[in-house]
């Protein structure tokens, strides 16, 4: 018999840490090899852990809604004919449960802060992540009381394990009078580093016939994502009206051929990454990011195709080399995307790397929209409704009044490196795409 080690596993490039959403199997429970062990979650996408090896459940360590690093052992399986059972799930650390969320403070995006790496010193001050300063201003820990506490991260730094261990020692009455000091006022170490402190907790009544919902782990992160967007991209939206026509009486002409001999429905979605692709190929300052003063054009087209998910939420699962796949190719990717998301089956990877995005409006009814960027990316479009309506038309014989399908497009972009005129001049690249769509096409 041996013990084998369940561990977190890696889910992504950037994806540094994961939480436990849910555990299928407590300990004294039998596992076969690759039978999913528990949920996790990242700030992208949810996914399944499976068992490595074959055998019972020996012990877990770690809590339903802890936070875990990548690489972390999580579990321990006992394999073997004769494993038995030799622990119990270990405890939540008390405090933990209180910070989960404000974890994510943690997570500066798109504002890269220098930070300190020397530790304490009589001519320096200590560097304190986000994270901790808050905890520090909840609990009211003083600066002084703070840097008494000792530190094992990264050259000596407190981590939040650090932090929380300290409140937990402290309500125990582990703490000794020496280790305090009076309490004071928490200020960020660095001036120029805004630390978001929560204000005292204070009842709230709310008045008349209300119903109180509490946002869930995804929602809380989407929330964060567009007030972080906003904060950081000054956005500014054209808009421009195109002329569908040819492209609708293709699709409506194809698309029973098309699922027969190919085994996929197509929809418009890859039909305006067509376009928006060929909009990006001359204007490629719209696929690129900002890092301080530096504009980083990025030359593989990973187009990010926003996706309403059952819940309400949203997501947005990337075609990576869009720009290396012809029609058949991004309609397959499209629907296996849309399918995964739909069914909480996207990998952390799906969702990793885009470089613009597309988001449909039009599939519950708007007919234009003025979406947020998709950080770190700069210009994210909007597709509206697809209307028929009277228009006039200029012909060889003059203007006529013809029935048209008839739809909005907008685009938002970030005003710190996309000018007005590009980003109107873009736009209208790609509404002369689609209205130039080429009905006698093959696909």
């Amino acid at each position: 018999m041996a013990l084998v080690d369940l561990i977190m596993p890696k889910l992504g490039e950037s994806i540094m840490e994961a939480t436990i959403l849910k555990w299928h199997k407590k300990p004294g429970d039998k596992i076969a090899q690759d039978e999913t062990v528990l949920d996790i979650a990242t700030d992208k996408v949810d996914s399944e852990v499976p068992s490595t090896a074959a055998g019972v459940l020996e012990e877990i360590l770690f809590n339903e809604n802890d936070v875990v690093p990548i690489g972390t052992v999580i579990a321990r399986i006992r394999t073997g004919s004769e494993a038995a059972i030799t622990s119990t799930p270990a405890p939540a650390a008390p405090a933990a449960t209180l910070y989960e969320e404000a974890k994510v403070i943690e997570e500066v995006p798109y504002k890269p802060v220098a930070e300190n790496t020397s530790s304490t010193s009589s001519s320096g001050a200590r560097f304190y992540s986000p994270l901790v300063m808050n905890i520090a201003a909840s609990e009211g820990i003083s600066m002084s009381e703070l840097e008494k506490i000792p530190g094992t991260g990264q050259d000596g730094r407190v981590s939040k394990k650090d932090i929380l261990n300290y409140i937990s020692n402290k309500q125990n009455g582990n703490i000794t009078a020496a280790q305090q000091s009076a309490p004071a006022a928490v200020s960020p170490v660095q001036p120029k580093q805004e630390v978001a402190v929560a204000s005292p907790s204070t009842p709230v009544t709310y008045s008349g016939n209300v119903e109180i919902i509490e946002m869930d782990r995804m929602r809380k992160l989407i929330a964060k994502h567009m007030v972080d967007s906003v904060a950081t991209s000054p956005h500014v939206t054209s808009f421009v009206e195109c002329d569908v026509t040819n492209m609708v009486m293709w699709r409506e002409k194809v698309k029973k051929e098309f699922e027969k001999r190919e085994g996929e429905k197509i929809t418009y979605t890859p039909l305006f990454i067509e376009a928006v692709i060929k909009g990006i190929k001359k204007y490629p300052m719209l696929s690129s990011s900002v890092e301080g003063d530096k504009i980083i054009i990025k030359k593989d087209l990973n187009i990010g195709m926003a996706t309403a998910l059952p819940s309400g939420n949203l997501i947005v699962p990337v075609i990576k080399n869009a720009d290396q796949l012809n029609l058949t190719g991004l309609t397959k990717q499209v629907n296996s995307l849309a399918n995964a998301a739909r069914n909480n089956k996207l990998k952390p990877d799906d969702t990793l790397g885009g470089t613009f995005t597309l988001t449909n409006v039009g599939t519950f009814g708007s007919i234009m929209g003025t979406p947020i960027i998709n950080q770190p990316q700069v210009a994210i479009m909007a597709v509206g409704a697809i209307k028929k309506r009277p228009v006039v038309i200029e012909t060889p014989q003059g203007d006529s009044i013809a029935i048209r399908h008839m739809m909005y497009i907008s685009l938002s972009y970030d005003h710190r490196i996309v000018d007005g005129a590009l980003g109107a001049t873009f736009l209208n690249a790609v509404a002369k795409e689609l209205e130039n769509f080429d009905p006698n096409r093959s696909f």
